[in-house]
Protein backbone atom coordinates (compact mmCIF):
# COMPACT_ATOMS: atom_id res chain seq x y z
CA UNK A 1 0.00 0.00 0.00
CA UNK A 2 2.78 2.44 0.97
CA UNK A 3 4.76 1.81 -2.51
CA UNK A 4 1.51 1.90 -4.16
CA UNK A 5 0.55 5.66 -2.92
CA UNK A 6 3.93 6.59 -3.05
CA UNK A 7 3.64 5.83 -7.11
CA UNK A 8 0.37 7.52 -6.67
CA UNK A 9 0.75 10.97 -5.69
CA UNK A 10 4.61 10.67 -7.67
CA UNK A 11 2.89 10.32 -11.24
CA UNK A 12 -0.31 12.79 -10.09
CA UNK A 13 2.40 15.85 -8.79
CA UNK A 14 3.91 15.48 -12.84
CA UNK A 15 0.88 15.45 -14.46
CA UNK A 16 -0.52 18.61 -12.40
CA UNK A 17 2.85 20.15 -14.32
CA UNK A 18 1.10 19.99 -17.63
CA UNK A 19 -2.24 20.65 -16.32
CA UNK A 20 -4.46 23.12 -19.38
CA UNK A 21 -6.92 24.58 -17.15
CA UNK A 22 -7.92 25.60 -14.01
CA UNK A 23 -9.98 22.69 -13.26
CA UNK A 24 -7.91 19.88 -14.24
CA UNK A 25 -5.04 21.34 -12.02
CA UNK A 26 -7.76 20.96 -9.12
CA UNK A 27 -8.80 17.83 -9.87
CA UNK A 28 -5.23 16.24 -10.61
CA UNK A 29 -3.86 17.80 -7.27
CA UNK A 30 -6.94 16.22 -5.56
CA UNK A 31 -5.61 12.92 -7.01
CA UNK A 32 -2.44 13.82 -5.24
CA UNK A 33 -4.09 14.17 -2.18
CA UNK A 34 -4.96 10.60 -2.05
CA UNK A 35 -1.58 9.60 -2.91
CA UNK A 36 -0.25 11.40 -0.10
CA UNK A 37 -3.01 11.19 2.29
CA UNK A 38 -2.89 7.14 2.08
CA UNK A 39 1.23 7.16 2.18
CA UNK A 40 0.94 9.18 5.65
CA UNK A 41 -0.73 7.03 8.23
CA UNK A 42 0.80 3.30 6.16
CA UNK A 43 4.47 4.60 6.79
CA UNK A 44 3.32 5.62 10.70
CA UNK A 45 2.20 2.17 10.67
CA UNK A 46 4.69 0.22 9.06
CA UNK A 47 7.38 2.24 11.36
CA UNK A 48 5.23 1.04 14.53
CA UNK A 49 5.37 -2.71 13.80
CA UNK A 50 8.83 -3.12 13.40
CA UNK A 51 9.19 -0.67 17.00
CA UNK A 52 10.38 -1.89 20.05
CA UNK A 53 7.65 -1.10 22.56
CA UNK A 54 10.32 0.82 25.12
CA UNK A 55 11.52 3.02 21.99
CA UNK A 56 8.32 2.81 19.94
CA UNK A 57 6.86 6.81 20.46
CA UNK A 58 10.58 8.18 19.78
CA UNK A 59 10.84 6.04 16.93
CA UNK A 60 7.71 6.83 14.89
CA UNK A 61 7.68 10.51 15.97
CA UNK A 62 11.14 10.56 14.74
CA UNK A 63 10.27 8.94 11.39
CA UNK A 64 7.39 11.73 11.15
CA UNK A 65 9.78 14.65 11.47
CA UNK A 66 10.38 13.43 7.45
CA UNK A 67 6.94 15.12 7.08
CA UNK A 68 7.83 18.44 9.27
CA UNK A 69 11.12 18.75 6.87
CA UNK A 70 9.97 17.91 4.07
CA UNK A 71 7.16 20.55 4.13
CA UNK A 72 9.68 23.25 5.02
CA UNK A 73 12.38 22.67 2.83
CA UNK A 74 9.37 22.43 0.12
CA UNK A 75 8.68 26.19 1.16
CA UNK A 76 12.07 27.35 0.86
CA UNK A 77 12.39 25.28 -2.56
CA UNK A 78 9.38 26.56 -3.96
CA UNK A 79 10.02 29.96 -3.41
CA UNK A 80 13.12 29.63 -5.75
CA UNK A 81 11.90 27.64 -8.20
CA UNK A 82 8.72 29.46 -8.70
CA UNK A 83 10.61 32.64 -9.18
CA UNK A 84 13.31 31.02 -11.59
CA UNK A 85 11.62 28.41 -13.57
CA UNK A 86 7.61 29.08 -13.08
CA UNK A 87 5.08 27.23 -10.88
CA UNK A 88 4.87 24.11 -13.06
CA UNK A 89 8.35 23.72 -11.94
CA UNK A 90 7.40 22.81 -8.28
CA UNK A 91 4.71 20.19 -9.39
CA UNK A 92 7.65 18.65 -11.33
CA UNK A 93 10.07 18.15 -9.04
CA UNK A 94 7.61 17.21 -6.37
CA UNK A 95 7.03 13.74 -9.04
CA UNK A 96 10.23 13.27 -9.56
CA UNK A 97 11.58 12.76 -6.17
CA UNK A 98 9.22 10.24 -5.02
CA UNK A 99 9.53 8.32 -8.08
CA UNK A 100 13.75 8.37 -7.89
CA UNK A 101 12.85 6.82 -4.10
CA UNK A 102 10.52 4.37 -5.42
CA UNK A 103 13.56 1.43 -6.57
CA UNK A 104 14.85 1.39 -3.13
CA UNK A 105 11.23 1.49 -1.13
CA UNK A 106 10.90 -1.59 -3.48
CA UNK A 107 14.38 -3.17 -2.86
CA UNK A 108 14.66 -2.70 0.97
CA UNK A 109 11.67 -1.55 2.36
CA UNK A 110 10.07 -4.43 4.60
CA UNK A 111 6.86 -5.74 5.01
CA UNK A 112 5.00 -6.25 8.32
CA UNK A 113 6.07 -9.67 9.39
CA UNK A 114 3.32 -9.48 11.91
CA UNK A 115 0.90 -8.82 8.92
CA UNK A 116 2.62 -11.67 7.46
CA UNK A 117 2.71 -14.58 10.34
CA UNK A 118 -1.24 -13.81 10.98
CA UNK A 119 -1.96 -13.97 6.85
CA UNK A 120 0.19 -17.15 7.08
CA UNK A 121 1.97 -16.14 3.94
CA UNK A 122 4.94 -15.32 2.39
CA UNK A 123 6.85 -17.05 5.69
CA UNK A 124 10.33 -16.74 3.52
CA UNK A 125 9.99 -13.39 3.85
CA UNK A 126 9.41 -13.12 7.47
CA UNK A 127 13.00 -15.12 7.98
CA UNK A 128 14.54 -12.50 5.64
CA UNK A 129 13.28 -9.75 7.93
CA UNK A 130 14.01 -11.27 11.13
CA UNK A 131 17.51 -11.89 10.28
CA UNK A 132 17.93 -8.11 8.93
CA UNK A 133 16.94 -7.51 12.52
CA UNK A 134 19.48 -9.89 14.46
CA UNK A 135 21.92 -11.76 12.11
CA UNK A 136 23.30 -13.98 14.38
CA UNK A 137 19.85 -15.76 15.41
CA UNK A 138 19.61 -19.48 14.05
CA UNK A 139 16.01 -19.41 11.95
CA UNK A 140 16.14 -22.92 10.49
CA UNK A 141 12.69 -24.70 11.05
CA UNK A 142 11.51 -21.88 12.63
CA UNK A 143 7.75 -21.87 13.02
CA UNK A 144 6.21 -18.18 13.83
CA UNK A 145 3.17 -17.51 15.53
CA UNK A 146 1.11 -14.88 17.32
CA UNK A 147 -0.89 -14.34 20.43
CA UNK A 148 -3.49 -12.07 18.68
CA UNK A 149 -5.70 -13.40 16.25
CA UNK A 150 -6.93 -11.80 13.24
CA UNK A 151 -10.43 -10.94 13.85
CA UNK A 152 -13.28 -11.49 11.38
CA UNK A 153 -15.23 -8.44 9.33
CA UNK A 154 -14.25 -4.94 8.42
CA UNK A 155 -11.09 -3.54 9.40
CA UNK A 156 -13.53 -0.72 9.70
CA UNK A 157 -15.70 -2.34 12.26
CA UNK A 158 -13.61 -3.11 14.48
CA UNK A 159 -12.68 0.60 15.36
CA UNK A 160 -16.06 0.37 16.67
CA UNK A 161 -16.03 -3.06 18.24
CA UNK A 162 -16.62 -2.27 22.62
CA UNK A 163 -12.99 -2.32 23.69
CA UNK A 164 -11.76 0.12 21.58
CA UNK A 165 -15.17 2.28 20.36
CA UNK A 166 -14.08 4.97 23.29
CA UNK A 167 -10.76 5.53 22.30
CA UNK A 168 -11.30 5.87 18.53
CA UNK A 169 -14.06 8.54 19.62
CA UNK A 170 -11.31 10.34 21.56
CA UNK A 171 -8.77 9.79 19.32
CA UNK A 172 -10.99 11.59 16.94
CA UNK A 173 -11.57 14.70 18.80
CA UNK A 174 -8.08 15.13 19.51
CA UNK A 175 -7.07 14.88 16.01
CA UNK A 176 -9.71 17.13 14.86
CA UNK A 177 -9.51 19.68 17.00
CA UNK A 178 -5.37 19.30 16.55
CA UNK A 179 -5.17 19.41 13.08
CA UNK A 180 -7.48 22.31 13.04
CA UNK A 181 -5.33 24.51 14.75
CA UNK A 182 -2.29 23.23 12.40
CA UNK A 183 -3.71 24.52 9.67
CA UNK A 184 -5.25 27.40 10.25
CA UNK A 185 -2.22 29.31 11.48
CA UNK A 186 -0.07 27.43 8.66
CA UNK A 187 -2.40 29.14 6.65
CA UNK A 188 -2.91 32.05 8.12
CA UNK A 189 -0.33 33.31 10.29
CA UNK A 190 1.55 34.80 7.88
CA UNK A 191 -0.87 37.16 7.40
CA UNK A 192 -1.60 37.78 10.56
CA UNK A 193 1.56 38.57 11.60
CA UNK A 194 1.61 41.15 8.71
CA UNK A 195 -1.23 43.07 9.69
CA UNK A 196 0.15 44.21 12.57
CA UNK A 197 2.88 46.31 10.79
CA UNK A 198 6.01 44.01 10.18
CA UNK A 199 8.09 43.12 6.83
CA UNK A 200 6.73 40.23 5.09
CA UNK A 201 10.13 38.71 4.80
CA UNK A 202 9.57 39.10 9.63
CA UNK A 203 6.37 37.45 9.11
CA UNK A 204 7.68 34.68 7.15
CA UNK A 205 11.05 34.20 9.31
CA UNK A 206 8.24 34.29 12.07
CA UNK A 207 5.95 31.33 10.79
CA UNK A 208 8.79 29.18 10.00
CA UNK A 209 9.54 28.84 13.70
CA UNK A 210 6.22 26.92 14.31
CA UNK A 211 7.79 24.38 11.20
CA UNK A 212 11.04 24.20 13.29
CA UNK A 213 9.47 24.04 16.83
CA UNK A 214 6.76 21.19 15.09
CA UNK A 215 10.29 19.22 14.26
CA UNK A 216 11.68 19.50 17.71
CA UNK A 217 8.58 19.31 19.94
CA UNK A 218 8.02 15.83 17.91
CA UNK A 219 11.17 14.43 18.77
CA UNK A 220 11.46 15.15 22.33
CA UNK A 221 7.72 14.67 23.58
CA UNK A 222 8.32 11.09 21.51
CA UNK A 223 11.21 10.55 23.78
CA UNK A 224 9.24 11.77 26.59
CA UNK A 225 6.32 9.61 25.82
CA UNK A 226 8.51 6.40 26.04
CA UNK A 227 9.28 7.17 29.83
CA UNK A 228 6.68 8.44 31.24
CA UNK A 229 2.50 8.31 30.52
CA UNK A 230 2.42 9.12 27.19
CA UNK A 231 -1.44 10.41 27.37
CA UNK A 232 -0.24 12.89 30.33
CA UNK A 233 2.99 14.36 28.05
CA UNK A 234 0.79 15.08 25.37
CA UNK A 235 -2.43 16.38 27.24
CA UNK A 236 0.35 18.63 29.06
CA UNK A 237 1.56 19.61 25.68
CA UNK A 238 -1.84 20.46 23.59
CA UNK A 239 -3.00 22.52 26.72
CA UNK A 240 -0.25 24.64 27.05
CA UNK A 241 0.03 24.71 23.46
CA UNK A 242 -3.32 26.88 23.72
CA UNK A 243 -1.39 29.25 25.87
CA UNK A 244 0.94 30.06 24.01
CA UNK A 245 -1.07 30.45 20.72
CA UNK A 246 -2.98 32.77 23.20
CA UNK A 247 0.04 34.80 23.82
CA UNK A 248 0.60 35.26 19.98
CA UNK A 249 -2.21 37.81 19.66
CA UNK A 250 -0.67 39.99 22.82
CA UNK A 251 2.66 40.23 21.68
CA UNK A 252 2.26 40.85 18.05
CA UNK A 253 3.97 44.20 18.33
CA UNK A 254 7.73 42.33 18.96
CA UNK A 255 8.35 40.44 16.18
CA UNK A 256 11.20 38.63 18.81
CA UNK A 257 8.79 37.66 21.33
CA UNK A 258 6.13 36.53 18.44
CA UNK A 259 8.43 34.30 17.27
CA UNK A 260 9.67 32.46 20.49
CA UNK A 261 5.93 31.63 21.31
CA UNK A 262 5.54 30.67 17.50
CA UNK A 263 8.46 28.27 18.20
CA UNK A 264 6.31 27.30 21.61
CA UNK A 265 3.10 26.96 20.05
CA UNK A 266 4.73 24.81 17.17
CA UNK A 267 6.74 22.77 20.18
CA UNK A 268 3.81 21.70 21.57
CA UNK A 269 0.52 21.38 18.68
CA UNK A 270 3.02 20.21 16.00
CA UNK A 271 4.72 17.91 17.89
CA UNK A 272 1.54 16.57 19.88
CA UNK A 273 0.43 15.68 16.69
CA UNK A 274 2.81 14.00 15.75
CA UNK A 275 3.08 12.34 19.38
CA UNK A 276 -1.06 11.29 18.68
CA UNK A 277 -0.22 9.52 15.70
CA UNK A 278 2.45 7.26 17.23
CA UNK A 279 -0.39 7.09 20.26
CA UNK A 280 -2.90 5.73 17.77
CA UNK A 281 -0.74 3.02 16.44
CA UNK A 282 0.03 1.47 19.63
CA UNK A 283 -3.69 1.74 20.58
CA UNK A 284 -5.19 -0.11 17.80
CA UNK A 285 -3.66 -3.88 17.14
CA UNK A 286 -1.98 -5.44 13.50
CA UNK A 287 -5.36 -6.23 11.95
CA UNK A 288 -6.89 -2.73 11.91
CA UNK A 289 -3.90 -0.46 12.46
CA UNK A 290 -3.71 0.94 9.53
CA UNK A 291 -7.38 1.33 9.06
CA UNK A 292 -7.49 3.12 12.53
CA UNK A 293 -4.09 5.31 12.06
CA UNK A 294 -6.06 6.11 8.58
CA UNK A 295 -9.65 7.23 10.15
CA UNK A 296 -8.23 9.33 12.63
CA UNK A 297 -6.30 11.13 10.09
CA UNK A 298 -9.11 11.84 8.37
CA UNK A 299 -11.04 12.74 10.73
CA UNK A 300 -8.67 15.28 11.14
CA UNK A 301 -8.07 16.35 8.10
CA UNK A 302 -12.28 17.43 8.10
CA UNK A 303 -10.95 19.76 11.33
CA UNK A 304 -7.86 21.09 8.86
CA UNK A 305 -10.41 21.77 6.18
CA UNK A 306 -12.63 24.05 9.06
CA UNK A 307 -9.54 25.55 10.15
CA UNK A 308 -8.51 26.64 7.09
CA UNK A 309 -11.53 28.34 6.66
CA UNK A 310 -11.98 29.40 9.66
CA UNK A 311 -9.16 31.42 9.84
CA UNK A 312 -10.57 33.62 6.64
CA UNK A 313 -13.77 34.01 8.29
CA UNK A 314 -12.38 35.79 11.56
CA UNK A 315 -10.23 37.94 9.30
CA UNK A 316 -13.39 38.73 6.96
CA UNK A 317 -14.90 39.57 10.30
CA UNK A 318 -12.20 42.08 11.38
CA UNK A 319 -12.17 40.32 14.97
CA UNK A 320 -9.04 41.79 16.67
CA UNK A 321 -6.14 39.59 16.52
CA UNK A 322 -5.71 39.22 20.38
CA UNK A 323 -9.22 37.71 20.14
CA UNK A 324 -8.51 35.49 17.02
CA UNK A 325 -5.61 33.75 18.80
CA UNK A 326 -7.40 33.31 22.13
CA UNK A 327 -10.42 31.28 20.05
CA UNK A 328 -7.39 29.27 17.80
CA UNK A 329 -6.15 28.37 21.31
CA UNK A 330 -9.47 26.60 22.45
CA UNK A 331 -9.47 23.79 20.13
CA UNK A 332 -5.59 23.05 21.55
CA UNK A 333 -7.30 23.26 25.25
CA UNK A 334 -10.18 21.07 24.15
CA UNK A 335 -7.41 18.42 22.21
CA UNK A 336 -5.16 18.24 25.86
CA UNK A 337 -8.43 17.55 27.92
CA UNK A 338 -9.72 14.87 25.59
CA UNK A 339 -6.37 13.10 25.28
CA UNK A 340 -5.96 13.18 29.12
CA UNK A 341 -9.80 11.47 29.53
CA UNK A 342 -7.96 8.96 27.25
CA UNK A 343 -5.65 8.21 29.32
CA UNK A 344 -7.99 7.97 32.26
CA UNK A 345 -9.73 4.98 30.19
CA UNK A 346 -7.07 3.39 29.31
CA UNK A 347 -5.86 3.15 32.95
CA UNK A 348 -8.70 2.06 34.31
CA UNK A 349 -9.06 -0.72 31.03
CA UNK A 350 -4.95 -2.04 32.49
CA UNK A 351 -6.71 -1.91 35.95
CA UNK A 352 -9.51 -4.10 34.98
CA UNK A 353 -8.13 -6.63 32.85
CA UNK A 354 -4.96 -6.88 36.08
CA UNK A 355 -7.54 -7.67 38.27
CA UNK A 356 -9.20 -10.21 36.24
CA UNK A 357 -5.71 -11.79 35.43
Amino acid sequence: MLIGCVLFFGLASLASAYSSSLWELVALRFLTGLGLGGAMPNSVTLTSEFCPDKRRSFLVTTMFCGFTVGSALGGLASAHLVESYGWRSVLVLGGILPLVLLPLMVWRLPESVRYLVMEGKGLDRVAATLKRIAPSEDLTGARYILTHKKADGSPVGHLFKPEVIRGTLMLWVAFFMSLLVIYLLSSWLPTLIKSTGVSLKTASLVTTMFQVGGTLGAILLGWLMDRVNPHNVLAASYALAGVFIAAIGNLAGTPWLVGLVVFGAGFCISGSQVGANALSASFYPTDCRATGVSWANGVGRIGSVLGSVGGGAMLSMDVSLPTVFLIVGIPAVIAGLTMFGLGQHRSREIAALALEA
